[in-house]
């Protein structure tokens, strides 16, 4: 990405503080998944028999990012061009595939209930269920019911997360009675993987190609990048053939591996409208509803994380908003100081710090 003509008003000695105390805390997951595995991912928090890795994972780097202002890249550490895990940021990749659905005449209407356009996959089976709509499922309030691949969406019933300011309902994976599509908000990664087949049957094409040709290389992007699904999810699409189904995350493995870099030029398209070089990759309007406030979950807008009450992420404008992956991923959108910052493998515990000095430094 070319350097805008805009000057970087960033504080050379406050930034370098910032990265010490960033590369001081890092995430105390181990680097080598195999060393520790009930230190390392977050399957193992999940009741039998689903508290175990479905797809592969693979060793990780350092704790490292990188920092992006006025068009430039001004700071890099660790292994920026390393493609690593990251977790639920996958989540806000589906967001951007569903936009260009969108941008490309396939999914016009998002308050459009998807068993319309998609019947026989798990949508039209119940009166509750084809009451869902494309927005609900990436607002996270479908109340979806089923199974996706193996995995019942029960499994991640009152699932609490760090970002999510509400208390904790109930224990993780409980029988919490499901409310009316739209109306409650939750975490909930079976639905996000339904989320991800229901892409892969509107798109009827793999959704790592789609992302890697439609979103990555158009900004100059996508060496090492990876898009794996569990091993067992694969379909047979008509007319298309054999295909896999990947997920929204790497909690049950799988997921997206990326490099730093390349989710600093994901974070600058969001940042520029959806715009590159002059070429409207995703709708400026699509940009705009990621992130507009869920009615029912104001911290949330559509598959990002939202910081209107400048609680959520000390440190931050109320104009930012986030992709969160656990493990410690972070990409911060922040149009208040014209920057992307990207976080990896930082101990969550101390990302507000992180925060805070970064925007101290990035004020100038």
């Amino acid at each position: 990405m070319q350097p805008d003509a805009s000057p970087s008003s960033f504080d050379p000695e406050l930034l370098d503080a910032a990265i010490a105390f960033a590369r001081a805390h890092e995430c105390p997951w181990p680097r080598e998944p195999a060393a520790d595995a009930s230190a390392w991912g977050v399957h193992h928090e999940d009741p039998p028999p689903y508290n175990r890795l479905r797809g592969p994972v693979h060793a990780r780097g350092p704790q490292g990012g990188v920092v992006w202002q006025g068009g430039r890249e001004i700071a890099a550490w660790g292994e920026p061009e390393r493609a690593d895990l990251t977790f639920s940021i996958a989540k806000t990749y589906l967001a951007l595939l569903a936009g260009i659905a969108q941008r490309d005449g396939l999914l016009p209407d998002e308050h459009r209930p998807v068993a319309e356009q998609l019947p026989g996959i798990g949508f039209d089976d119940t009166a509750h269920n084809r009451a869902i709509t494309w927005a609900m499922l990436l607002e996270q309030t479908s109340e979806w019911e089923g199974s996706c691949f193996g995995l019942p969406d029960q499994v991640e019933r009152w699932r609490k997360v760090s970002n999510d300011p509400r208390p904790a309902g109930g224990p993780k994976g409980g029988a919490r009675p499901l409310q009316a599509p739209g109306s409650y908000w939750e975490y909930n990664d079976v639905r996000i993987n339904q989320l991800a087949l229901a892409l892969l049957h509107l798109f009827r094409r793999p959704l790592p190609e789609l992302f890697l040709h439609e979103i990555l290389a158009p900004l100059g992007g996508g060496a090492g990048f990876a898009w794996r699904g569990y091993d067992d999810a694969w379909l047979e699409l008509p007319g298309v053939g054999r295909v896999q189904s990947v997920p929204g995350g790497t909690h049950w493995g799988g997921g997206v591996s990326i490099g730093a870099r390349d989710q600093a030029r994901i974070g600058r398209l969001l940042l520029d409208g959806g715009a590159h070089q002059g070429r409207q990759i995703l709708p400026r309007a699509w940009v705009e509803k990621l992130q507009t406030p869920c009615a029912v979950a104001p911290f949330y807008g559509r598959l990002v994380w939202l910081n209107r009450d400048g609680r959520a992420f000390p440190g931050a404008s109320t104009q930012s908003y986030f992709m969160v992956g656990a493990g410690g991923h972070y990409t911060w959108i922040e149009p208040a100081l014209e920057a992307v910052v990207v976080l990896r493998w930082l101990d969550g515990a101390h990302a507000p710090g992180v925060m805070s000095r970064l925007s101290r430094a990035l004020a100038g």
